[in-house]
Formats: C-alpha cells, structure tokens, sequence
C-alpha cells in the first residue's frame, strides 16, 4: 500500500466511521477466518476505525496455526515473533442487525511492510478469481449453510429447540419468530436470500443465498452463521454448524455453488457436452472431480467432517458426478427449462462448515483451472446412488470412496501439487501442521468424546 492508497482509505474510514455513528454503532467487528475454519475477531471501537481502515489492526502470525480447540500447532511459520495488520474491506462494512452497536468488516491480512502475508486465504481466493479471469471467465458461488437449533439449557446434553418433522411446516411454526427475525436481519445487512427451510436432523434449518463473486460469497458465508448465531442467542436459543452432531446421523453440509460465464453467456449451459455443458464447464468440473480426494483436506478439514462423510445419507462420499444427483459428491444443477442460462451451476457436496469458505474457495478454483488447462475430460455420469452400485460396477466405472478419514485426505492433499503449488509453502506447511494436530488429538477418540468437542466450536 503506497502513502496515496493509505490517505484515501483513512479518509473513507473517517467517513464510514462518521456515518457509522450516526447509526449508534459502537464498534466494528473486524473478522479473518483461521486455517481451523474459525472466523477470529478483533474488535474497533468506531472513533478508532478511521486509522483501522488506513493502518490496519495488529494481530499475531500465530493464528495461523490455531486449532479448532484455540490449540496451537507446531509449525515454524507461525512463529510468535512479528506482528500482521488487519486491513478492513471498507466495501463491505455493515451495522449487524441482531447486534446492536456493533458493525462487520472482512479483512485481509497484510506484513508490516504492506505486503500480502502468504497465510492470507482471503487474497489468495481473490488471486485464484483473477487466475480465472486471465482465461476470460467470470466466476459466481453461493455457499449453502446448515445449522442445528437447540433449546437454551445444558451444552453438554443439548436438546434441539423443534420437535416437528424434517422439512415439515410444523418445524418451522415452533421457531417461526426466530426464523422471521433472522430474515429480517439479513434483509437489513442486504444478504440476498434464496430460501429458508427446515432439513432431516433433528433440529435442523437450511438458508441458500444468492450468488455473487466468490470473495464475497465467502464473506457473506461469514455474515451469514454470525448473523444465525446472534439471532438465536437473543432468542434464547443455540446453534451448531458442526459437521456431525450425533453418530450415524446427517450432519451440517456446507455446500459449494458455482459457475463461471465468459462474455456474459453461463458456460454451464447451451453447450454442446452432456447435459448442456461446455467444453470448459466440463473440463473445470473434471479438475475438481479428480482432486476430490486432496480437497477433502480443506472443505472436510476436521476429524468430525468424517463422522458425516456416511453413504446413502446426501454427503457425496463418492467421487463422482451426475445431473441433480444428491448422493453424487459432484452435482451438476440445470435448474427449469428457460432458466438454464442463469441457473446452470455445479455443486460439491463433500464438505462442511469446518472448511475456511475462502481457503475452500481457492482449493476448488485451483483444481477446476487445473482441468481447464488439461482439458480434462469427465468420465459417464452416475444418475444413482453410488453406494447402490455393486464393488463390480464402481471399478468398472471408476467411482472410488473418498477418504474415509481425515489423515487419508491430508496425504491427498501432501501429494496434489495443484493445491500445494496454489497455496505456497508456508500456508501448506501451517494446513498440515494444523490438521496433523488434531488427528493427533483425537486419535483413539469416540464419535460421542469427537462430537462433543466440536459441536460448539463450529
């Protein structure tokens, strides 16, 4: 950042300040997510966020190497010496609805010098969204989120706050203040949203937004579970977003929307490939299908994510893919006739809410634009559910299980050189570092010790 650069965003922080005050916001909530998938905070009273918005905030490098359990991994990248600068982005500053007093702002994460620090996942989405746009495409992606609503009450014993049956219309009148409250606050903080419903798990609601650019689908995934969370509290509620909540059950799926266009025209439909695709939708699709296994690594990054990774129940633990197929880990989405050209778009469905949505981000971009320049090409759809295919007829079509287990996806990940070379040394050595500490943790543990460790932390 030069002097120029610096003097007009602590001009414009002394604007949005002014107006933020206007408004009795106290403070702005200044927010990076961590490579353990949890958003960090550092908060800014409003009298101070015009030097924030010039300056940056102070915040350590070891971060970086947080667990899920605010443990910290043993890594020599995130070393305690040295200082980073939250840099606010002052486009998407928003005064939070059901946290009066206080605002939000996305940060990247800068060196002292002004430099991108190379564990920044939000930076490194925006360099894979401008890798997309040196092949002339425009990316757009919407995160899915999922969350379990429970009863005010014990934590370690939780009991979820609806009785009424999965996507049943009685679920929905037991916490219908609650739900219309949460519209309302995201409507006010100008998220765009598609749907709300109630899903299969006891006690579960699913919200899709509206897509937008990648960054900003990832910063709005963040808004999103805060504003879900703040809502609930105020309401005397609890909520999860923990990929599993209970041993054998449907978890909390965080799926990833996605498609790309070239000249304004959606290349995932009018094309001559099956199901109306492009030759360059399909080849994106064929690079993350084949690095499925090594992307498991960052959008299944916990030890839980493999409680939920069960066949037959949505998660897509087959790498494979197929038109509107949910069991299929990669789905192809055509949306009514006369739509396709604005509703076309692929779904990967084996991941969860303990993935960083802008280091997910990055990972799937990377693998697509490494099919793009492979020409990748996809092998037959699978218009079933995998798990129903005999052990013949999946090595004959060549559908595999994905990982099982997160120390498998982490080998995956150690040996794909797509995702590895994207991200730099020093953020995959903090991954590894960071998910080999938790497969240490919780080696030997139970499904019930894992799930009640992560439940509340997601």
């Amino acid at each position: 950042m030069d002097d120029q650069e610096r003097t007009e965003r602590t001009a414009r922080g002394h604007r949005i300040a002014e107006s933020l005050a206007e408004r009795d916001v106290n403070a702005v909530a200044v927010t990076f997510v961590d490579t353990s998938g949890i958003a960090r905070v550092k908060g800014v009273p409003t009298g101070a966020f015009e030097r924030a918005a010039g300056w940056g905030v102070g915040a350590t490098p070891v971060f970086d190497a947080f667990g899920a359990d605010d443990s910290i991994a043993s890594t020599p990248v995130a070393n305690p010496a040295g200082d980073l600068r939250l840099l606010p982005d002052l486009d998407r500053v928003v005064p939070l609805a059901a946290q009066p007093g206080w605002a939000w702002a996305p940060a990247d994460r800068l060196t002292q010098d002004g430099a991108a620090h190379p564990g920044c996942t939000r930076q490194l989405a925006s360099r894979m969204v401008d890798r997309m746009a040196e092949h002339g495409l425009t990316a757009r992606s919407a995160f899915e989120v999922e969350w379990i609503v429970y009863a005010g009450g014990n934590p370690d014993d939780p009991v979820p706050a609806v009785a009424g049956p999965a996507y049943g219309m009685t679920r929905l009148i037991e916490v219908s203040d609650y739900t219309v409250d949460l519209l309302r606050a995201l409507a006010g903080q100008g998220v765009d949203v598609l749907q709300l419903h109630p899903e299969y798990s006891p006690g579960q609601f699913e919200l899709s937004v509206a897509a937008e650019s990648p960054v900003a689908a990832a910063d709005t995934a963040v808004l999103v579970r805060t504003t879900i969370r703040a809502v609930a509290a105020r309401h005397g509620l609890a909520v999860s977003f923990a990929p599993a909540v209970f041993p054998g059950g449907v978890g909390n799926g965080g799926h990833l929307h996605l498609s790309f266009a070239r000249d304004g025209r959606n290349l995932f439909a009018g094309g001559d490939r099956r199901f109306g695709l492009t030759e360059d939708a399909e080849a994106f699709m064929a690079g993350v299908l084949a690095r499925l296994p090594a992307l498991l690594a960052v959008g299944a990054p916990s030890v839980a994510s493999y409680l939920r990774l069960l066949p037959s129940h949505w998660a897509g633990t087959f790498a494979c893919w197929g038109l509107e197929n949910r069991e299929a880990a990669v789905r192809l989405v055509t949306g009514s006739v006369g739509e396709h050209d604005t509703a076309a778009n692929v779904e990967v469905k084996c991941i969860d809410q303990s993935a960083n949505p802008y280091l997910l981000t990055a990972a799937v971009l990377a693998a697509g634009l490494a099919g793009l320049e492979e020409r990748a090409v996809l092998p037959e759809p699978v218009q079933q559910d995998p798990a129903a295919l005999s052990e013949g007829e999946r090595v004959e079509r060549g559908v595999t299980r994905l990982p099982t287990a997160l120390a498998d996806s982490l080998a995956a990940f150690a040996a794909e050189p797509t995702l590895t070379g994207a991200f730099g040394p020093e953020l995959t050595e903090t991954l590894l570092a960071v998910r080999q500490a938790e497969i240490d943790k919780f080696a030997g543990a139970s499904p019930e010790k894992i799930i009640a460790a992560t439940r509340w932390r997601y």
